[in-house]
């Protein structure tokens, strides 16, 4: 279940997908291992195992199956009966990275192999992707505003600004993406921490909020190099609606419920 689509103070839309839905996807896909192409396939499926975002599933006859290697482990996994396999380049072994799915008649999947995301350097056409497929049911827009947003926690204010930028990203909440002036930096400390966007990027800071001797670790980020769709939220700071309380035109926004949280 996902988590917000219980929330009955949700205001906005929630994942239009299920596990377990198969769609076509329209881009080439390619796979490398290092400097070897695994794949190239024009006719890979959308799978989504969770119903936050999907898998790309390749067929067999696309894949370069010299770099495969039989593990000779058979499973039956909630998709159908399948087989692991190793690859294989001279070089180096990726052990369990990829599920060929057996030639089942009954099976939508039979015949093609699920890649572990890790294993491989991941192309759609020619633009390299991050993370995981972006779902072609997820719209991202990053728009100008004059509201004004303040961030609030524990009582003391970690930011204030009449010219935010507001992230729409379907299934997510609204990101409030602050100028670096408006942001309280006393109370921010920096982490190591870094993560991977398929639609915005990735990240380039983190920042733990200090209060007092209480440590709340990882609650802002930026991203000095977004991707072009959201181009306007680069060198912006964004806090996490769900750990802390942010107040738009002198409303308090309910704390949302998301798998971050």
């Amino acid at each position: 279940m996902i988590p917000e689509s219980e929330n009955p103070q949700r205001d906005y839309p929630q994942m239009a997908t299920q596990r377990g839905r198969i769609e076509p996807v329209p881009r080439r896909v390619r796979g490398y291992l290092g400097d070897k192409l695994i794949f190239d396939t024009t006719q890979a499926s959308y799978v989504w195992e969770l119903a936050y975002y999907p898998q790309y599933y390749v067929p067999i006859a696309h894949v370069r199956t010299e770099y495969l290697r039989d593990e000779n482990h058979p499973q039956k996994v909630q998709l159908g009966s399948s087989r692991l396999y190793s690859l294989i380049d001279g070089q180096r072994t990726v052990k369990s990275a990829a599920r060929v799915f057996d030639a089942d008649r009954t099976n939508p999947l039979a015949g093609t192999v699920r890649f572990d995301w890790n294993a491989l350097e991941w192309f759609e056409e020619d633009e390299p992707i991050v993370g995981h497929p972006r779902s072609p049911y997820v719209r991202v827009d990053a728009l100008r505003s004059h509201r004004r947003v303040r961030v609030e926690i524990d009582g003391i204010v970690l930011a204030d600004t009449h010219t935010p930028v507001l992230l729409f990203e379907t299934g997510l909440p609204t990101r409030y993406y602050i100028d670096r002036t408006d942001v309280a930096f006393e109370h921010l400390t920096p982490t190591s921490t870094m993560t991977l966007c398929p639609y915005k990027g990735v990240t380039s800071k983190y920042w733990s909020v200090l209060v007092g001797d209480t440590v709340h670790p990882d609650l802002a980020w930026t991203y000095d190099y977004p991707l072009q769709q959201v181009a306007a939220i680069a060198g912006l700071v964004a806090f996490y609606n769900e750990k802390l309380d942010i107040i738009v035109d002198e409303v308090v926004l309910p704390r949302p419920r998301t798998h971050f949280t």
